[in-house]
This record gives C-alpha cells, structure tokens and sequence, in this order.
C-alpha cells in the first residue's frame, strides 16, 4: 500500500505548487503528511538526518562560494571590457553584434557560473547597441536569452553544485564532462546567427566601417588586456578542477577570492559593492538550501516508500526498453520545466530517474548532463521561462513579450539538436573526464 501511496506525492506536490505555496515549504509539507501516514511519528528522525546530511555536504560548500564569484563578477568591469574587445573582431560579420554575444556569454558564463548574472550584464550592454543598429527583436531577444542562460551547460555552474551530490556523481566529472556539450551548444547557436543573417541581412546588418577602425595591433592589445583576466579566472577555477589540483569547493574559493581582486583592479571594489554581494549571496544561498533539504525530505519518504521500486516495476511492465525509458524521463523533465524552476524539477526527478538509469545501463554523469541540456532549455520555454523574465526586467518597451517568445524557438530547436547529439555520441561527455580525472 505504501508504493502506491507514494506515487501520489507528486501530484499532491504538482497541486501545492500551482496554489502558489512556496517549492520548499510544499515539499516539505508534502514529504511530513506521506511520511506520518506511511511511517508514523518515526519519520521526525528521518528528517532530522536530511537536515543534518544537507547541512555537512562538502560539496555544498561550494554553492555560496560560485554564487558570490557571480555576484562580484557583475560589479567587476569585466564585461565592459570584454564586450568591446569582442565586438571589435565580429561587428563586421553578418550578425555580428549577435555573434560577439554569444562569444561573450560563454566567456562570462564560464567566469561566474551564475545564469542570471551573464543574462542582466550581457543584455545591458548589448542590447542598446543591437536595437540601434536596427537588429530584429526576436532575434535580440532568443541571443540574449540563449546565451544568458548557457551557464547552466558551460562549467562552473551552480545548478551542477547541487545535482552532483543529488545524483551521487562527482561534481568535479560533471564539471568536466559538460565542456564539449557546452560548447556544441554554443556552436550552434553560432552558426544559426550567422546564417541567418547571411541568408536575411536585415535581421543582423554588418556595421558599417568606421572611420576610428583601430589597427590589427591594436585591436590584439585591447583583445589581449580585456580577455586575460577572465581567462586567468577560468584557469583558475576549472584548470584546478581538470588537472585534479583542487576539488571543486577549493576552485570556488579561488573564484570568489579572484572576482574580489578582479574588482580591485578595475577600481570597482568598495564596502557598499562587497556587501550588495555578500546580501546576494546570503539571499539565494538560503533559497537553494531550503529547497534542497526540502527536495531530500520529499525523495526520502518516496525512496523509503518503495516508489522507486514500484516506478521500476511500472516501466518492465510497460515494456519501453531502455532506450525509450530515457527518452520518457527526458521528456517529464522538459515538460516539468514548463512550470517549475530548475531546482524543483532537478529534487523532483533525479533522486527517482537516476536509480533507475544505472540499473539500465546507463552512466549516470551522461545522464545528467542530458538533464542539463533540457533544463537550459526549460529556460526559455514559457510560461516560467525564467530566461524571459530576466530580460523583460532589462529590455525597452518597443521589446515585447511577443518578440521574447517568437525570438527564443530557433533556439529551443538547437538545443534539442543538441541533446540529441549526446544522446548519440555518449563519449562526448564521457571522454575526457576519463582522460582528465581517470574516473567517473
């Protein structure tokens, strides 16, 4: 009677949550009501162990640590710089402006590893320059949105802190494992904006030559100074990681220690930065730890129920195989992702599918870098779409609503090219941690 019971969790959960109760507060409330009737009072002590488990996470640490990097890493100057560092090599490409973009989000992404940081800094400077260079609008947007959100797929990323340890895979692998998917990714997004601005010059004209068009020199000085502290934080942060010098809560240490000194250099270091940061970090530390050790407390009581054995038991009878079965996960992922944030979808479904994915067969870090490729595209689908709001909180009015959602498909589709691409070629993630770390 109790798996059965168990199954009912989550759509007691799903009902909370579109009532409007807070995610954490839901799942614990869910978790407490299951738990009493399934075990009784007994079940107190369970959670009394989840908090204590959520509270001693080595791992964990690391999660304040990248958030404070991000945080400082938007006060920091960087962006400025590297916007026109960039922009002085791409600007005469067709979609130039758009290209430069991207280039720079992956660059910042992979400097603080916090999506909403890369999204609000890179959209400010970018797109007053696109809209005054008459850049189609849903273009402008599905760039900004898409790069923006590519620190969920570009390492270091805070979403990967917390799925490592609620996967029972290393971070570090992780880290690792999603640098070519990422940059696939990335790729393609590309390759898209080129062509299609060499196909419909209109959507991103070249810029014109300008009469202060600086020297090669010139442009490799400025290029030279603007990308060399942002690549020393990379190296850093995730060639300690690589190179098995650092676990993944020291390279945030040096992260966080690195965008202090990155701030200091660009003169825009100050009490008032510092604590704007630190009450950042406080901030959505306390939110992602609360969900978190709600999101244990509600898998416990599942895992404890037996619903992963009976969800076993429901797909042998279902007769999927085993390929199908992943394809199903994916899918109740991305269509969560419609609705629930990142984090809710990832304590969710990933205690339940991993399991189930390594009794399979599977290798679990390719599993969860495919999860990360439908998360960052859970990003920009509506009607969360947190992506979306983001850049409606930077956009001018002539940006509508209309425009953000038409801009982002293209690139929906690119990213389940994307995932596609790894399903099929496991190796692209799997390679190079082997190589790299010498385990998985």
């Amino acid at each position: 009677m109790g798996e059965y019971l168990a199954l009912a969790m989550f759509p007691v959960l799903l009902m909370a949550l579109f009532m409007g109760f807070p995610v954490a507060f839901s799942m614990m409330g869910v978790a407490l009501f299951f738990g009493i009737i399934t075990f009784g009072e007994p079940v107190i002590f369970q959670f009394v162990q989840k908090v204590d488990a959520v509270a001693t996470a080595f791992e964990l640490a690391a999660v304040p640590l990248f958030i404070f990097m991000g945080a400082m890493m938007e006060r920091s100057g960087m962006a400025e710089k590297l916007f026109e560092a960039i922009h002085l090599w791409t600007r005469r490409l067709p979609g130039g402006l758009a290209i430069g973009t991207i280039v720079m989000c992956v660059v910042f992404a992979a400097s603080s590893g916090v999506i909403g940081a890369t999204e609000t800094v890179v959209g400010m400077l970018a797109i007053p320059v696109m809209m005054k260079y008459a850049y189609d609008k849903g273009l402008i947007s599905g760039t900004i949105c898409a790069g923006g959100s590519l620190g969920t797929i570009i390492p270091p990323s805070v979403v990967v802190v917390v799925l490592g340890p609620v996967a029972d895979v290393s971070v570090g692998t992780l880290f690792v494992g999603m640098i070519f998917p990422g940059l696939i990714l990335a790729g393609l997004y590309l390759v898209y904006i080129l062509g299609r601005c060499t196909i419909q010059p209109k959507a991103g004209p070249r810029l014109p030559p300008s009469d202060d068009e600086p020297s090669l020199w010139e442009k490799t000085r400025i290029s030279i100074i603007a990308l060399l502290p942002p690549v020393a934080m990379i190296v850093s942060v995730l060639g300690s990681i690589m190179f098995g010098l650092a676990a993944p809560t020291e390279a945030a240490g040096l992260g966080a220690l690195g965008s202090i000194l990155l701030a200091i250099i660009y003169r825009q270091f100050s009490l008032g930065v510092l604590h704007e940061a630190v009450v950042k970090t406080l901030r959505v530390t306390c939110m992602i730890f609360l969900i978190l050790l709600g999101g244990n407390m509600f898998a416990g009581v599942f895992i404890a129920s037996g619903g992963v054995v009976l969800t076993e038991r429901l797909i042998a009878a279902a007769h999927l195989g085993p390929a199908m079965t992943l394809v199903a996960f994916l899918t109740v992922c991305f269509i969560a992702g419609f609705f629930l944030d990142w984090i809710s979808v990832l304590l969710i479904f990933i205690p339940v599918f991993v399991p189930i994915v390594k009794t399979m067969g599977f290798d679990p870090a390719w599993f969860c870098v495919l999860f990360l490729i439908v998360i960052q595209t859970s990003y920009l689908t509506p009607p969360m779409a947190p992506a979306i709001f983001y850049l409606r909180g930077i956009s001018p009015p002539e940006i509508t609503l209309r425009h953000m959602f038409s801009g982002v498909v293209p690139f929906i589709i690119l990213q389940v090219i994307c995932l596609a691409i790894v399903a099929v070629f496991p190796n692209l993630v799997l390679w190079l941690p082997d190589q790299l770390l010498g385990f998985r």
